[in-house]
């Protein structure tokens, strides 16, 4: 296969890597699977604020931000400091440090529903637990499921990525469509008094329609199940209290992760107390899940989100995006081919089948296009607290240069020739 010269080390950092990683490192949206061969950057060396630095040594404005981890931007001072400080003392100890009470207090200070949390280290930890503490609470084993919810078994069986997961397991979840309440109740109907839980993401691609997280929250509690929201993504960038502060839906147990320690691994379950005491029964334990750095972390991101505005800055800049990629679109009279939706802080670019050409075909040719330009992005919008006038005006000078590319080669017929790399092919569907 032929090497690029713009991305050469990145490239036999990635032969080496193969060689001891599956797919080369440990998440499938950061794998070869996402970023076509030839075209992209692999490794990245180093971040400041929005921007990060390939092996290579190319510069990007980021707008993935370690899978919206990252919402205050990369090296926050807040929480370096935090770290450091804490680093002066130890990482693990053989009792449980204050630092876990603490930022369980500030989850219930700022989260409306959180009246005790647990931590795990991953979104998937908070999901599953959340899943085994419904079940416990409520004895039953099914669950109704809406979203993207993890690696875990319950979950990842009800997708095309379930290989390995045993038909007894898949059996137990059930998918339902976002806004659309007669799905649901559908699941409901079918299996009646035995649905623990309905989880979902109260927002993601789309908004909510005609009270739709508030129907389900009715209909929920009519059948006696829980009401789970998963906010890994949505919390500490919607709102300082997460999606449910900002629809003003409140539901039995929620799980947050991602940005609650700008990018330190750690994820957290909360709710009524009521619930959340049967933690003590049930088995959700882990050696690491007290490990104080993530903890620092999380006590200095959240109280800085708490007491700056970073959550207004994330919407106000990323609808200054959303309205200027609206304004792209016209412009280049590319309605049939890209749309654009999803929150100001967490926004996506759609694309359509066009022409001869389906949507993977030509979000390759978007990915090559744009990475050559210095933006780093899989089609979706992560705002970070750190993205300024410069970075949106940049990212929409790229596109601007970048749709009518596309548009030339669907109306010309001649995107393979455009394309120096193979199309992508898709994952699974996960919104």
């Amino acid at each position: 296969m032929k090497v690029s010269i713009r991305y050469h080390k990145s490239e036999q950092l990635l032969e080496r890597a193969l060689k001891t990683i599956p797919l080369g490192t440990q998440t499938f949206s950061k794998s070869k699977t996402q970023f076509p061969f030839g075209v992209s950057p692999y490794f990245i060396k180093k971040g400041a604020g929005s921007h990060v630095w390939d092996v290579d040594g190319n510069e990007y404005i980021d707008f993935i931000n370690g899978l919206a981890s990252v919402n205050l931007g990369y090296q926050d001072p807040d929480v370096n400091y935090a770290v450091a400080k804490q680093l002066e003392n130890g990482v693990i100890f053989s009792l449980p440090h204050s630092l876990e009470f603490q930022v369980a207090e500030k989850l219930v200070e700022m989260i409306p529903c959180a009246e005790m949390v647990r931590f795990g280290k991953n979104g998937s930890d908070a999901t599953a637990g959340a899943i085994r503490l419904a079940r416990a609470y409520t004895k039953r084993d099914h669950v109704a499921v809406c979203g993207y919810h993890g690696w875990q078994d319950w979950y990842i069986g009800t997708t095309p990525r379930n290989l390995g997961v045993p038909l007894a397991v898949r059996e137990l979840s059930h998918t339902f469509q976002y806004n659309n309440l007669a799905s649901l109740q559908d699941i409901f109907r079918r299996f009646p008094e035995q649905i623990a839980a309905v989880i979902m993401e109260p927002m993601n691609m789309q908004e909510p329609e005609n009270q739709f997280l508030q129907d389900v929250a009715v209909l929920t509690r009519e059948q006696d199940s829980l009401l789970i929201f998963d906010e890994t993504i949505t919390g500490f960038r919607f709102a300082k209290g997460g999606a449910q502060e900002y629809f003003g839906v409140v539901p039995d147990l929620a799980t947050f992760g991602k940005g609650m320690a700008n990018g330190y691994p750690i994820s957290a379950i909360v709710g009524r107390e009521e619930i959340m005491r049967m933690m003590e029964e049930l088995f959700f334990s882990f050696t690491f899940g007290g490990e104080t750095l993530s903890l620092a972390a999380s006590l200095a991101a959240m109280t800085k989100i708490q007491t700056q505005p970073v959550i207004e800055t994330m919407k106000r800049q990323g609808q200054k995006i959303l309205d200027g990629i609206r304004f792209l679109i016209d412009k280049h009279q590319m309605q049939d081919v890209l749309s654009v939706s999803g929150h100001p802080a967490w926004s996506f670019l759609i694309f359509r089948d066009a022409g001869a050409y389906s949507q993977w075909q030509i979000k390759t040719l978007f990915l090559q296009e744009v990475f050559a330009r210095g933006i780093l992005t899989v089609g979706t919008h992560n705002l970070s607290n750190s993205h300024s006038d410069q970075d949106i005006a940049e990212l929409l000078h790229v596109y601007n240069q970048v749709f009518p590319v596309i548009k030339h080669a669907i109306e010309h017929g001649n995107l393979e020739t455009v394309l120096a790399c193979k199309p992508l092919e898709p994952l699974f569907k996960i919104r």
